[in-house]
């Protein structure tokens, strides 16, 4: 079996069907009675995003975003509705998780949810304030701006794989963070599936600590900003180790 093939396989197996008619949308029908509920007239929206909307989500990770719009008359601050969402949550059944600008929720024991509240900043455009829990701050953002720019960077199969790669390592790098290092890594290559892995790799061992990654829905957001030096120096070494392997197998699974 040549790398290629190999890493074609992984893709397969842990292949999402990312149609109109997913089983994991089903999370929506299941959690918007509750989100009403919690909202009232405040929500807006409740819509797929992440990985999902993306086109870059694995079986063995979380199964999908919900971004969940609330009017920008909304009065209470970022962080109460981020910690009211977190308490009428729990309250109604479910084991809340706090995560960063999410609640990581199970969804009829077979989906993991990440439920990402916000406020929209006005009715232009799609432009949202978030909470940021690690920093206690807030930040403006776009998630549609920030589909559009992973769906049209075009490295979604090589995204996959590296997330999987930083998921089996144990490794702290969010998500977004991933998706948008993989595009710049490979701005301008283009080699087979397994050629362009490796080419991040050598960009996650050479250049990945000092490169400064911009949110491209608000410049002012430094997305590189989101881990410690040690924590981008544990990506390093985990690129350095897969750089000296002696199989695919030993770098991802």
């Amino acid at each position: 079996m040549t790398a290629d093939q190999y890493l074609y396989e992984i893709l397969g197996r842990e292949a999402v069907d990312m149609g109109p008619q997913s089983p994991i949308l089903s999370v929506l029908g299941t959690l918007n009675p509750l989100l009403w509920r919690w909202a009232g007239n405040r929500l807006h929206s409740v819509t797929p995003s992440g990985s999902f909307a993306k086109g870059t989500p694995n079986r063995s990770g979380t199964d999908i975003d919900l971004f969940i719009s609330l009017s920008q008359e909304t009065t209470e601050t970022l962080r109460e509705v981020y910690e009211n969402l977190f308490s009428f949550i729990r309250a109604n059944g479910y084991a809340p998780k706090r995560q960063n600008v999410s609640i990581n929720i199970r969804v009829s024991a077979a989906y993991d949810v990440d439920l990402v509240p916000a406020k929209r900043q006005n009715m232009m455009n799609f432009d949202h304030s978030l909470y940021r829990r690690r920093a206690d701050t807030w930040t403006k953002t776009n998630v549609q701006t920030h589909i559009n720019h992973v769906r049209a960077g075009g490295r979604q199969s090589e995204t996959r794989i590296l997330k999987l790669w930083r998921t089996q390592k144990g490794l702290e790098l969010p998500s977004f963070y991933l998706e948008l290092t993989t595009i710049d890594a490979l701005r301008g290559y283009n080699g087979t599936l397994s050629q362009n892995v490796w080419r991040v790799f050598q960009y996650l061992s050479s250049s990945f600590v000092g490169a400064r990654v911009v949110d491209p829905a608000n410049t002012n957001n430094i997305i590189s900003d989101d881990l410690t030096a040690a924590e981008k120096n544990q990506v390093k070494a985990a690129a350095d180790r897969a750089l000296l392997a002696n199989s695919w197998e030993e770098i991802v699974r």
